[in-house]
């Protein structure tokens, strides 16, 4: 009997999520916060930082952003995924096609295996054994080729709101801009949002593209 093979789904990831790295940023923050806070000339409303030049006090100014709103609103973003989901399907229906034609080899060899020889059953396994080791590379390399667009792509979504900020906060002088995660921050006052002018922002630099 000729073995069967083709089993596998390639392991694509079916949720996207911009990969920011926010722990080490958003620890730095807590630090100077605690660090500032305990200052016995901090105000409450501000963290002060110590200026050495002048030897005076300077605001330490925070904000954030909810990314589940970006990833709601943004259109880029949202242009971005609607790009993966396509790269993605497309890999899944080349795969699908190569598992479809194994399989129907698999299925002739079957039908004439009562009349084959010792030989030819060997020639057999081993063809599907050599068709079942082409599959399993091709979902590995399928599979690598889709997480290194994924990692581009969203890369390149990270680039535009890195340099949009930077230009949103020449006037706002915010010493850190950082992502809300749900599992590090505890409590966050609302008045250091950003979120609505920054996906504002970013639209209208689409807009001003076109």
């Amino acid at each position: 009997m000729v073995k069967i093979i083709f089993a596998k789904r390639i392991p694509f990831m079916k949720n996207f999520t911009i990969g920011l790295n926010i722990a080490l940023a958003i620890a730095v923050v807590i630090l100077f916060y605690l660090h500032f806070a305990s200052h016995k000339n901090a105000c409450s409303a501000s963290v002060y930082n110590n200026n050495t030049s002048n030897n005076k006090l300077t605001p330490f100014k925070i904000a954030y952003f909810e990314m589940d709103s970006v990833q709601e609103n943004y259109e880029f973003y949202k242009q971005v995924i609607r790009e993966l989901n396509q790269i993605e399907q497309q890999k899944r229906n080349e795969l699908a096609d190569l598992r479809s034609s194994g399989i129907s080899k698999q299925k002739e060899y079957q039908s004439k295996a009562k009349n084959m020889t010792q030989a030819e059953l060997a020639n057999a396994e081993q063809d599907m054994a050599q068709r079942d080791k082409e599959y399993q590379l091709a979902e590995q390399t399928k599979s690598q080729e889709f997480q290194d667009e994924r990692f581009k792509k969203l890369g390149e979504v990270k680039k535009k709101i890195e340099e949009y900020l930077k230009d949103y906060n020449k006037d706002k002088q915010y010493s850190f801009i950082f992502v809300n995660a749900p599992e590090l921050i505890y409590y966050k006052d609302s008045t250091y949002n950003i979120t609505n002018d920054l996906i504002k922002g970013l639209n209208e630099e689409i807009k001003k593209k076109k």
